[in-house]
């Protein structure tokens, strides 16, 4: 069976040859995070806990997410960097590929032609099937640096673009300094693939499922397993209805973990400029809640 039968609702689009390369690593991922009960401990699953947390709220939801794409808020420089190279170790491409990527997907989102993992075309390619049938304009780095160019005229966003990958070998030398191939297996390859599966999952899941605050212009869904597993993101539709804002959460109940992290940073003055949510979208939640 073609890995095509897994996305039935591809509107005829003509996809671009599967990418084995990317089937492989992929692919190599899984089977040695399968492979992690066989290696079980409570200090490698606590050092695949902490790492989760700090790749994916840190790096990706805050770093990569609401800073570098869409500039709710905003942090030193030398800060910047930190957070973008924290993104950067979660292993979901460099930092201009993934802005590029997410400001598409707002700007045409659901759009068949034009919205990189567009759930329009079914939960499949939304999740994964993008990555491994890639298409020209959206991973070739002289297309897609066009949808980021204040990312892409920065020399060290340039070099975690072309060199992420490589930020795995000094994280996994430490981490085999400290317990050995059971850290590793845990802190580099149960860590990365529950990453992007937490947040795939936004991609995806909350595009199909889940309740509505607000009448965006898309299908954009709140889901509260999808915001615990992605630290907040799963608010999917608070966040499509209003880009910009740094919370995500917006009911007392919407636990956006996040969000918490960027208050941190503001109590101790290394945040500036926080986009709050908007008055009407105060107004609107309010007798609800």
């Amino acid at each position: 069976m073609s890995l095509i039968s897994f996305s039935p609702t591809l509107k005829g689009i003509k996809l671009p040859p599967l990418s084995w390369g990317h089937v492989f690593f992929f692919g190599v991922y899984h089977i040695l995070a399968l492979t992690a009960p066989f290696h079980f401990s409570w200090a490698a699953l606590g050092v695949m806990l902490f790492l989760h947390w700090l790749t994916a709220s840190i790096g990706i939801c805050l770093g990569y997410h609401r800073l570098l794409t869409h500039r709710s808020f905003q942090v030193p420089k030398w800060l910047e960097y930190i957070l973008g190279t924290i993104g950067a170790l979660a292993v979901e491409g460099g930092p201009i590929f993934w802005v590029a990527s997410h400001r598409l997907h707002h700007a045409h989102t659901e759009e068949e032609e034009k919205d990189p993992y567009a759930a329009s075309l079914g939960f499949w390619w939304s999740h994964l099937l993008w990555m491994i049938f890639p298409r020209e304009e959206f991973f070739n780095k002289e297309a897609y640096r066009r949808f980021a160019p204040d990312m892409a005229r920065d020399p060290y966003y340039q070099f975690l673009d072309r060199y992420f990958l490589f930020l795995q070998i000094p994280l996994a030398a430490v981490l085999y300094a400290l317990g050995g191939w059971q850290f590793v297996l845990y802190g580099i390859f149960v860590r990365t693939v529950l990453v992007w599966h937490s947040t795939w999952f936004i991609n995806s899941a909350t595009h199909m499922f889940g309740y509505r605050n607000f009448d965006s212009d898309d299908n954009s869904r709140n889901l509260w397993w999808a915001a615990l597993f992605a630290y907040g993101e799963g608010w999917h539709n608070n966040h499509h209805t209003y880009p910009n804002m740094a919370k995500a959460g917006l009911r007392w109940w919407e636990i956006d973990m996040t969000w918490w992290a960027i208050q941190v940073l503001r109590a101790t003055g290394l945040a500036k400029k926080v986009v709050m949510p908007p008055s009407q979208a105060i107004a609107k939640i309010s007798p609800s809640t």
